[in-house]
Parts: C-alpha cells; structure tokens; sequence
C-alpha cells in the first residue's frame, strides 16, 4: 500500500475501533526531491553489518603500544575516543557506484516468498559468482533455484580502508605486498582520523597480519593524503 494511501487508512482504522482523537496541523520542513518533487521519506532497509570490537582492540593497542606513533600526539585521545566508543559498522550502501556486497540470495522454486531477503539463511557470502553457484549447489541438492546478487555496495570508507592492501596487489601474494608492507608513514588530514585512517588500521591488521604504517602525520585541513613505503 503506498504511504500516503496508508496513512489514510491508519486513521479510518482508528476511528473504526474508537481510538481516534484528534488531526492537528503540524508546521515542517519537508523534503522534496529535485526532479520529480515527490516527498522525500526515509525507507527502513535491511543492511549488511560488521562487528569492529576485537578489529578496535587491535588499533588501539597498537597505538598504545606505540607500534603506531601518531603524530602530534595530541591525536591520540581522538584515536582513543572513537575506537573504546566503537559500534558494529553498517557497510550497505544503495548507490550506482561502488564494490558489490559479495552477498548472493537463492530464490527455491517452492519459496512461498519470492522477494529477496524473505528468508535469512537464503543468503550465501563467496567470493565471486562461480563460488556462490558451488555453495547454492552444495546447500540445496537437487533443488531448483534463481541466484541474485545483493544490489547494494560497500561503503565507500570500506573500500579505501583497503588502500594499503590492494595498491600491493592483495588478495593475491605479490612482491609488491611482500616487500612494501606495513608501509612506513601516512601522512592525511585529522577529520578522517577514524572514517579512514582507523579503518585502514583495523582491517590491514585484520586481513594484511600487521599495521599498514609505523608513522601517522596527521595535519588540520589537509586536502590530500600521502603513503610512504620505504624499505
């Protein structure tokens, strides 16, 4: 039922069973989109999460550690404040652009919903298609089945977290990577201490084994970021 027409319907709905008291106007700002003018209304969504507590730990230690030295130091109590305050991490975005959730959802032709989501253990997470079609085959023997990849993309800052990793060639085991990581110095801007920095912090640890720079140089309004590798 459209959400117009459903608030109308709520309202006829309370009134059929005597709850109804009042209809009041209510001076607001509403949203309108540019193009078609329609109103713009939050729409509540499942998304993919990430629990970043043990991922926090290690960024943290390792900067108390002084196995990452953030400079000045007064940065630190930014570092310390974001990561002992630290949330599961919502990475679905719906967007055009952006890395693909490697999520896939099977659709089984006696499915009474169809619609995907419905069922939570239809979900499978590989690492391209080829392998989703291996687990779908595997979990559901001899059944018929549809596989739709997730629509949404990662968050933008979960791709760039990567930067350390991925400019080295990883996944794969490359000399680069070998030789280059962890990197030496980053030098970025203290605003995206956390929506970058730390992330990048948190998953080369997690997925690189090690930190993916000894030095941190962090500056107020630097519009640039530069990592250096020396070896």
């Amino acid at each position: 039922m459209p959400h117009f027409a459903a608030r109308t319907a709520v309202i006829d709905a309370l009134k059929n069973k005597g709850l109804y008291r009042d209809t009041k106007s209510n001076v607001m700002s509403l949203g309108l989109c540019s193009r078609s003018k329609d109103v713009v209304e939050p729409m509540i969504k499942p998304q993919w999460f990430v629990s970043c507590n043990s991922m926090a730990k290690g960024a943290l230690d390792a900067v108390k550690s002084k196995k990452i030295e953030i400079i000045p130091p007064q940065y630190e109590q930014d570092w310390y404040r974001w990561l002992e305050n630290i949330r599961d991490w919502s990475l679905s975005r719906q967007l055009w652009w952006g890395h693909c959730i490697p999520a896939w959802y099977v659709t089984l032709e006696d499915d009474k919903e169809k619609d995907m989501g419905s069922y939570s253990d239809h979900w499978i997470i590989a690492r391209d298609e080829n392998d989703a079609i291996l687990e779908a085959k595997q979990r559901y023997p001899g059944k018929k089945y549809q596989l739709y990849p997730d629509p949404d993309v990662l968050d933008t800052w979960f791709s760039s977290g990567l930067f350390p990793l991925s400019v080295l060639g990883w996944p794969d085991d490359k000399p680069d990577l070998s030789t280059f990581y962890p990197g030496s110095v980053l030098e970025t801007g203290s605003d995206i201490l956390f929506f970058w920095v730390a992330r990048m912090v948190m998953m080369g640890m997690q997925l690189g084994g090690d930190v993916p720079f000894q030095k941190l140089s962090s500056m107020e309004n630097c519009s640039c970021a530069k990592f250096f590798s020396c070896q």
